[in-house]
């Protein structure tokens, strides 16, 4: 069984290999030009070179990483074909991201040992985190971004990895209020940044993280009341409080054809994408939705579908489903309570970041601002999400050794 399992994930490794090559084949045909058939050649390979050594090497799960590989292999193919520098870019910062994957994966097992470096993490975070209300750049109405040289990133995208293995530690040691401490302050951080839509999956992150590890249902409802109060009053203080911004996005939400020609327009534009792609898509190169707004980065998603199908994007939902769910099984056959809690919090995060931008993207919820994981255009995002990766082959890793260990105890016993 397990052989049979590991030849299909071999082929679908293959297959994606082929898909990916084959779109920038089209793209060089198109385009003509020497530099896309590199860059065709260079992303399949680094795809095969790591899903293929990196298990070998770490006792990492193959399908997992095969499905992370093809989204990211899959955001250089889009973004390529929208805009040849940025379709680069997102192959490096997917080259750093699996070095990063690989530093934090094998880093895991250690990080019990710096459970009493965790509050000063915790702080250096929040530091971090105060920095763009202070020298941050505006994007998009939220101040979070931060620049140095030619280089700008978001600190949120960095501390949600600190979030994930400090909350971790305080719910595996009933540290409660430190825990509602910590995230509270960066959830103040994010307010003071305007950027709600990464508080909402702060907050939505470590509420379920804090209901996992305590199984209380009254601190759920709570925490859900407490949300849904806070939005009620938040609502009718929007301008009053200067987030001008969030009220277009609620009135492109609740009437996108009705503010057509303003705050709809995104969201019309990101529908119509869709309806047009139809079933199968319009082809690779041959789409129509170049009058999306910020396609590379919030509504990548319709982009993709407008080309590739209504069916290959409901393939990519069970795609981020799988990686969800398998992210969910590692931390269920770990006996650590830390460890459990921090593939849970990755793979939460990747979940509801997911949910929460296609469900903006078909105007099922109000546009946060949140980035597609793995395919959007951003090196933060991308680093940040390949580390959420790493935390959870980490955990396997440890998994494996636990039953290899169980395994080696159980043979002295029996020749005892």
């Amino acid at each position: 069984m397990a052989k049979r399992r590991k030849s299909l994930i071999d082929k679908l490794v293959l297959t994606i290999i082929l898909f990916i090559f084959s779109g920038f084949i089209m793209l060089m045909l198109k385009n003509m030009d020497l530099q896309t058939l590199i860059i065709g050649i260079a992303v399949p390979l680094v795809f095969l070179s790591s899903s293929m050594l990196i298990p070998k090497l770490f006792s990492a799960d193959k399908l997992l990483l095969s499905l992370v590989n093809f989204l990211c292999s899959l955001g250089v193919l889009i973004l390529y074909r929208m805009n040849p520098q940025r379709g680069i870019n997102h192959a490096i910062n997917y080259f750093v991201g699996l070095i990063a994957m690989v530093i934090v994966m094998l880093s895991v097992k250690y990080l019990s040992k710096l459970k009493r470096l965790s509050l000063l993490i915790g702080v250096a975070s929040l530091v971090l985190m105060a920095l763009p209300a202070v020298i941050g750049r505006e994007v998009g109405g939220a101040k979070a971004w931060l620049k140095f040289g030619g280089v700008s990133f978001q600190p949120s995208e960095i501390v949600k990895v600190v979030l994930v293995f400090v909350n971790a530690y305080f719910l595996s040691k009933s540290k409660l209020l430190m825990s509602v401490l910590y995230t509270g302050l960066c959830l103040v951080m994010l307010v003071l940044q305007r950027d709600l839509g990464t508080a909402l999956l702060y907050y939505t992150v470590t509420l379920a993280m804090m209901f996992i590890a305590l199984g209380s249902w009254l601190l759920l409802i709570s925490g859900v009341a407490g949300a849904v109060g806070v939005a009620v009053f938040g609502y009718s203080m929007l301008k009053k409080i200067g987030f001008a911004h969030l009220e277009r996005r609620l009135q492109a939400w609740l009437n996108p054809w009705g503010n057509y020609q303003d705050a709809g327009y995104q969201t019309v534009q990101s529908l119509l994408a869709i309806v047009n792609g139809g079933a199968f898509g319009l082809g690779l190169g041959a789409g129509n939705a170049y009058t999306i707004p910020v396609k590379e980065t919030d509504f990548i998603f319709p982009f993709i579908v407008n080309e590739f199908g209504i069916i290959f994007g409901i393939s990519l939902i069970v795609i981020y489903i799988i990686i969800f769910m398998r992210g969910i099984g590692v931390a269920m056959r770990c006996n650590h309570q830390m460890h459990s809690l921090m593939a849970i919090g990755s793979s939460l995060f990747l979940a509801v970041q997911t949910f929460v931008i296609i469900g903006g993207n078909i105007n099922m919820f109000p546009i946060t601002g949140v980035t597609l994981p793995f395919i959007s255009y951003g090196g933060s995002s991308l680093l940040s999400g390949m580390c959420m990766i790493g935390i959870i082959q980490g955990v396997e890793n440890i998994n494996k050794e636990h039953i290899l260990q169980d395994e080696i105890l159980a043979d002295i016993g029996e020749n005892a």
